[in-house]
């Protein structure tokens, strides 16, 4: 009956999406001073989670099992599309280090939600099986 809550699923959800948000930003990071490298980005969790396809590098199909030609999986991470905010430099480098950094706290951010809507809801799980 509580194995597959949909608010833990979101949760841990949310926590990957973080956690590429952030693997993202970091490659940024490192490749600050490539030449003609392209910032990257990911789309919203609200976007991937919603699935509904509207933006960049979501699909607009799920696929309920691995056979499916055509969807996304469960759990498939969108893949990092270039940032089209970037303002490239004179060697074609569109990293922004201020705007990686503020990318980098959303990603934070985020996970901190997470985890936080995690905890409050085993908290209320804990709370409601003590009282039966």
């Amino acid at each position: 009956m509580f194995e597959n809550l949909e608010i833990f699923r979101m949760s841990h959800a949310m926590a990957v999406h973080a956690g590429h948000k952030q693997a993202v930003a970091a490659q940024n990071v490192a490749n600050a001073d490539t030449p003609e490298y392209k910032a990257r980005d990911i789309v919203d969790f609200a976007v991937t989670y919603g699935g509904n396809g509207a933006s960049i590098g979501t699909l607009s199909q799920r696929a309920t099992r691995a056979g499916h030609m055509n969807g996304a999986v469960e759990g498939q991470m969108a893949e990092p599309f270039v940032d089209p905010n970037g303002i490239g430099t004179p060697n074609g480098n569109t990293v922004s280090l201020e705007n990686e950094m503020l990318k980098s706290l959303d990603a934070k951010r985020q996970h901190d939600r997470a985890l936080a809507i995690y905890k409050s809801s085993l908290g209320m799980l804990r709370s409601t099986l003590s009282r039966s």
